[in-house]
């Protein structure tokens, strides 16, 4: 799965979304072995040392947990999991709403359009 950094944001930030969605969408399942920091930072072109700094921080938030010497593994608590999913998606919702009135739309048009779409999406997938 391609990382896709995008440089207008914070490369740390990305990849502490990415490994996020990588979780929560069960490529790296609860109780589950992260690959070592160097492979994720080979992996997405990055710099070990912010590939640390953001494992870190999603260690600090009870996502992640060390084992001293068998690695870093992602929580076996599934609300937590579900909890980031639930956040992740709350996110893309507002940027969206928030795109979306940039673009003119009130909120019955945002609505009858995602509906719309909704049916579509429905008809070809």
């Amino acid at each position: 799965m391609p990382w896709n950094l995008q440089s207008d944001r914070p490369i740390y930030s990305q990849l502490i979304e990415k490994v996020q969605l990588l979780i929560v969408s069960g490529v790296y399942p609860a109780g589950s072995k992260l690959p070592s920091v160097r492979d994720l930072a080979a992996e997405a072109s990055v710099n070990p040392n912010t590939m640390q700094r953001a494992l870190a921080q999603l260690e600090n938030e009870g996502l992640l947990y060390s084992q001293r010497t068998s690695g870093r593994f992602v929580t076996e608590d599934v609300e937590k999991v579900m909890q980031t999913k639930n956040s992740l998606a709350a996110n893309l919702i507002h940027t969206f709403i928030r795109k979306m009135n940039q673009l003119g739309y009130n909120k019955q048009q945002i609505y009858s359009m995602l509906g719309q779409i909704m049916k579509e999406e429905e008809h070809h997938g």
